[in-house]
């Protein structure tokens, strides 16, 4: 055969082509021959099965290809086939008559029919085919439960996703109700029996578990999951936020729960930004873009071994691009491409999406209640509450059967000082760790870190620098609109003065929509500084800064760099595993405590509050001093005045008293 011809031989060695079609159409056409293939034996499916079983069908298998091929496996090379299996002399059909005369003489009791079922069985099965059925009997998962008993059931049970988490008795009755809606009779069986198949038909769906596993694993698309493939920084990268299981102090004093929303990418796994709010807005979420493209600055307490320049990055190659990343901290600048997202308030909204349209960034919301469709930063914020939130103190655990008892008495971090040790948590660690996903299909065993994962991409992809200036990260902040008084502008319980406001306080902005307000932008991360619009100058934006910022540093401060660091060696592995343990021992301490206030008890403070409430807020009388008397002479001359005791209020004395 050749493509669509055949070629034919005849007896005299002449040959003659013919196409398939003419051939197969021809009347005297026959197969009167085919090879066969017998497939190759599934190992794998003997195991578990008993030796007795797995040898005799073994036992079988010789004596069946003696049938079919005339020898047995066994047989010494250049052997011949005996007469009575000769395939070229005897039929099958006779050679199967002949096994079966052979076996009975050997004293088995078998038949011509025994001989060609278990010959068939393995053609087509090899032998696994000659496993006795009786010992390899497999029973369907519902066993043999009526199938109007089964479907009733899996009702039941697909009724469940979405509801709150019952037992499994009320599974079993509610089985009861469906089949009696459905006019099914049948006879139910034991109730030992339908627990059983309860837990059959349950497998792996958390029907009495948790909820929100229940709901995630109803989620879950059917068929192999997809992959979407990134090959340079910033392809995709998914945004979302979630509540951080940490107690904090807030702004205002009181003890609650902040919200995580991070940014991640998809090719490096970097975490390019994860900010803490109280309740995350869509301002928040334009911060988190303007902070993803803004290189981090190193801060004061961060160990020399977080520095981009002792980091595996090519931090000299991209510093001869961007001079940006001078001081920066070891976490990669990428811009994105395409951000995918939920439809959260805070994400589809005109805010956040104004801010994509402006930096040329995709916006691609993901399929509602969907969360597969950005996996890497659900599993991102899972592993923050894993390794670093619960090393923090006033860690409240995931829900309230997992938290413990009088936790917001406890030492408590502030949101900023909280939102310091997580970025320093996040470059020290996260950028730092190899990470399952980015292993190389080459090397499997050997698993990379985002920091190296970024290094090699951008050999490929290159390294564009972000056009973004100061005039535009200011712009990206979130606005409010506020009077300048002569005080300077409040916000937040904060005051911000400079001098640049001195020609605008108590003046209008001349912006009568705004009531003549000023638009002030603000960075809900760094309390340090805002920014004025001029709307009456050219100046474009005046700085005020924070009035306290040189008594209560605000941990996003900008810092004062004295001199270039340049030709440092690289950080060693042991240098960022100290510089991450000596972080998750500070943040499980908790802020420090004055030395006196560590020193009272709970109860001691309690006590001491409650009298000073109950004192009497009098100035006892001055004492009178003579100014005739000699400063320089230190000995008290003036005799001891008499002590006059206070006498007993009387009520009834002081109603006679007329005033």
């Amino acid at each position: 055969m050749s493509g669509t011809a055949v070629l034919l031989a005849d007896a005299n060695g002449v040959v003659d082509t013919v196409r398939m079609a003419v051939l197969q159409s021809a009347r005297d056409f026959k197969v009167i021959g085919r090879a066969t293939n017998t497939p190759v034996p599934a190992v794998g499916s003997l195991e578990g099965l008993p030796a007795p079983a797995v040898e005799q069908a073994r036992w079988w298998e010789k004596h069946v290809l003696e049938v079919l091929r005339g020898l047995r496996p066994d047989a010494p090379v250049g052997s011949r086939p005996r007469p009575e299996y000769d395939p070229a002399v005897v039929s099958l059909s006779g050679r199967e008559q002949a096994k079966t005369a052979e076996l009975q003489a050997e004293g088995f009791s078998v038949s011509v029919r025994t001989v060609r079922r278990h010959r068939r069985r393995y053609e087509a099965e090899g032998l696994v085919g000659l496993i006795d059925r009786r010992v390899d009997r497999r029973t369907p998962v519902s066993g043999r439960a009526e199938t109007a008993v089964v479907e009733a059931m899996r009702a039941a049970i697909a009724e469940a996703t979405d509801a709150s988490s019952r037992t499994a008795s009320f599974v079993l009755w509610r089985t009861e109700q469906l089949l009696a809606a459905g006019g099914h009779e049948v006879r139910l069986p034991s109730r030992r029996t339908l627990y059983r198949l309860f837990g059959k038909l349950a497998a792996g769906k958390h029907t009495t578990g948790s909820a929100s596993t229940r709901r995630s694993l109803s989620n879950r698309p059917e068929g192999p999951f997809g992959q979407v493939t990134v090959s340079a920084p910033g392809e995709v990268m998914q945004v979302d936020s979630t509540p951080l299981d940490v107690l904090v102090v807030l702004d205002d004093g009181v003890v609650g729960r902040v919200e995580l929303t991070g940014m991640i990418d998809v090719a490096t796994r970097t975490v390019t930004a994860a900010v803490l709010r109280p309740t995350t807005k869509s301002v928040d979420a334009s911060v988190l873009l303007a902070r993803t493209v803004t290189p981090e600055p190193m801060r004061p307490a961060w160990v020399e071994a977080l520095h981009m320049s002792r980091s595996v990055l090519p931090h000299q190659r991209l510093l001869s691009i961007d001079e940006r990343l001078e001081h920066a901290a070891a976490r990669p600048v990428i811009v994105p491409t395409t951000i995918v997202c939920d439809h959260g308030k805070v994400f589809i909204s005109q805010n956040f999406r104004a801010s994509c349209r402006f930096l040329g960034i995709n916006f691609q919301p993901a399929h509602k209640g969907t969360p597969t469709d950005k996996p890497h930063i659900e599993r991102m914020l899972e592993s923050v509450a894993t390794g670093f939130a619960q090393f923090a103190a006033g860690y409240t655990g995931a829900n309230t059967e997992r938290r413990g008892r009088k936790i917001e008495d406890g030492p408590l971090w502030s949101m900023l000082a909280l939102q310091e040790l997580l970025d320093e948590w996040i470059i020290a660690s996260w950028q730092n760790r190899p990470h399952d996903g980015l292993r190389d299909p080459a090397s499997p065993g050997r698993a990379f870190s985002p920091n190296e994962k970024y290094a090699m991409l951008i050999e490929a992809a290159g390294y564009v620098p972000v056009a973004l200036s100061g005039q535009d990260y200011i712009e990206l902040l979130p606005a409010r609109w506020q009077a300048i008084n002569a005080y300077g502008i409040r916000i937040n319980h904060r005051t911000y003065d400079g001098r640049a406001l001195n020609p605008w306080r108590g003046q209008p902005s001349g912006v009568q929509a705004r009531k003549n307000r000023w638009e002030i932008h603000y960075d809900p991360y760094d309390v340090s500084r805002v920014w004025v619009r001029d709307h009456r100058g050219d100046q474009g934006w005046l700085c005020a800064t924070w009035t306290h910022l040189h008594r209560a540093p605000a941990p996003f401060g900008e810092l004062a760099w004295d001199h270039i660091r340049k030709g440092l060696p690289q950080a060693t592995e042991a240098e960022i595993a100290d510089a991450v343990n000596a972080l998750l021992q500070r943040a499980h301490r908790g802020p420090p405590e004055s030395s006196a206030a560590a020193a009272l008890t709970r109860r001691d403070r309690r006590v001491a509050a409650r009298t000073r409430a109950g004192t009497p807020a009098i100035s006892p009388p001055l004492p009178q001093v003579d100014p005739d008397q000699d400063e320089a002479d230190g000995e008290d001359t003036d005799p001891i005045a008499p002590v006059i005791p206070l006498g007993i209020f009387d009520a009834h004395e002081e109603a006679k008293k007329r005033w």
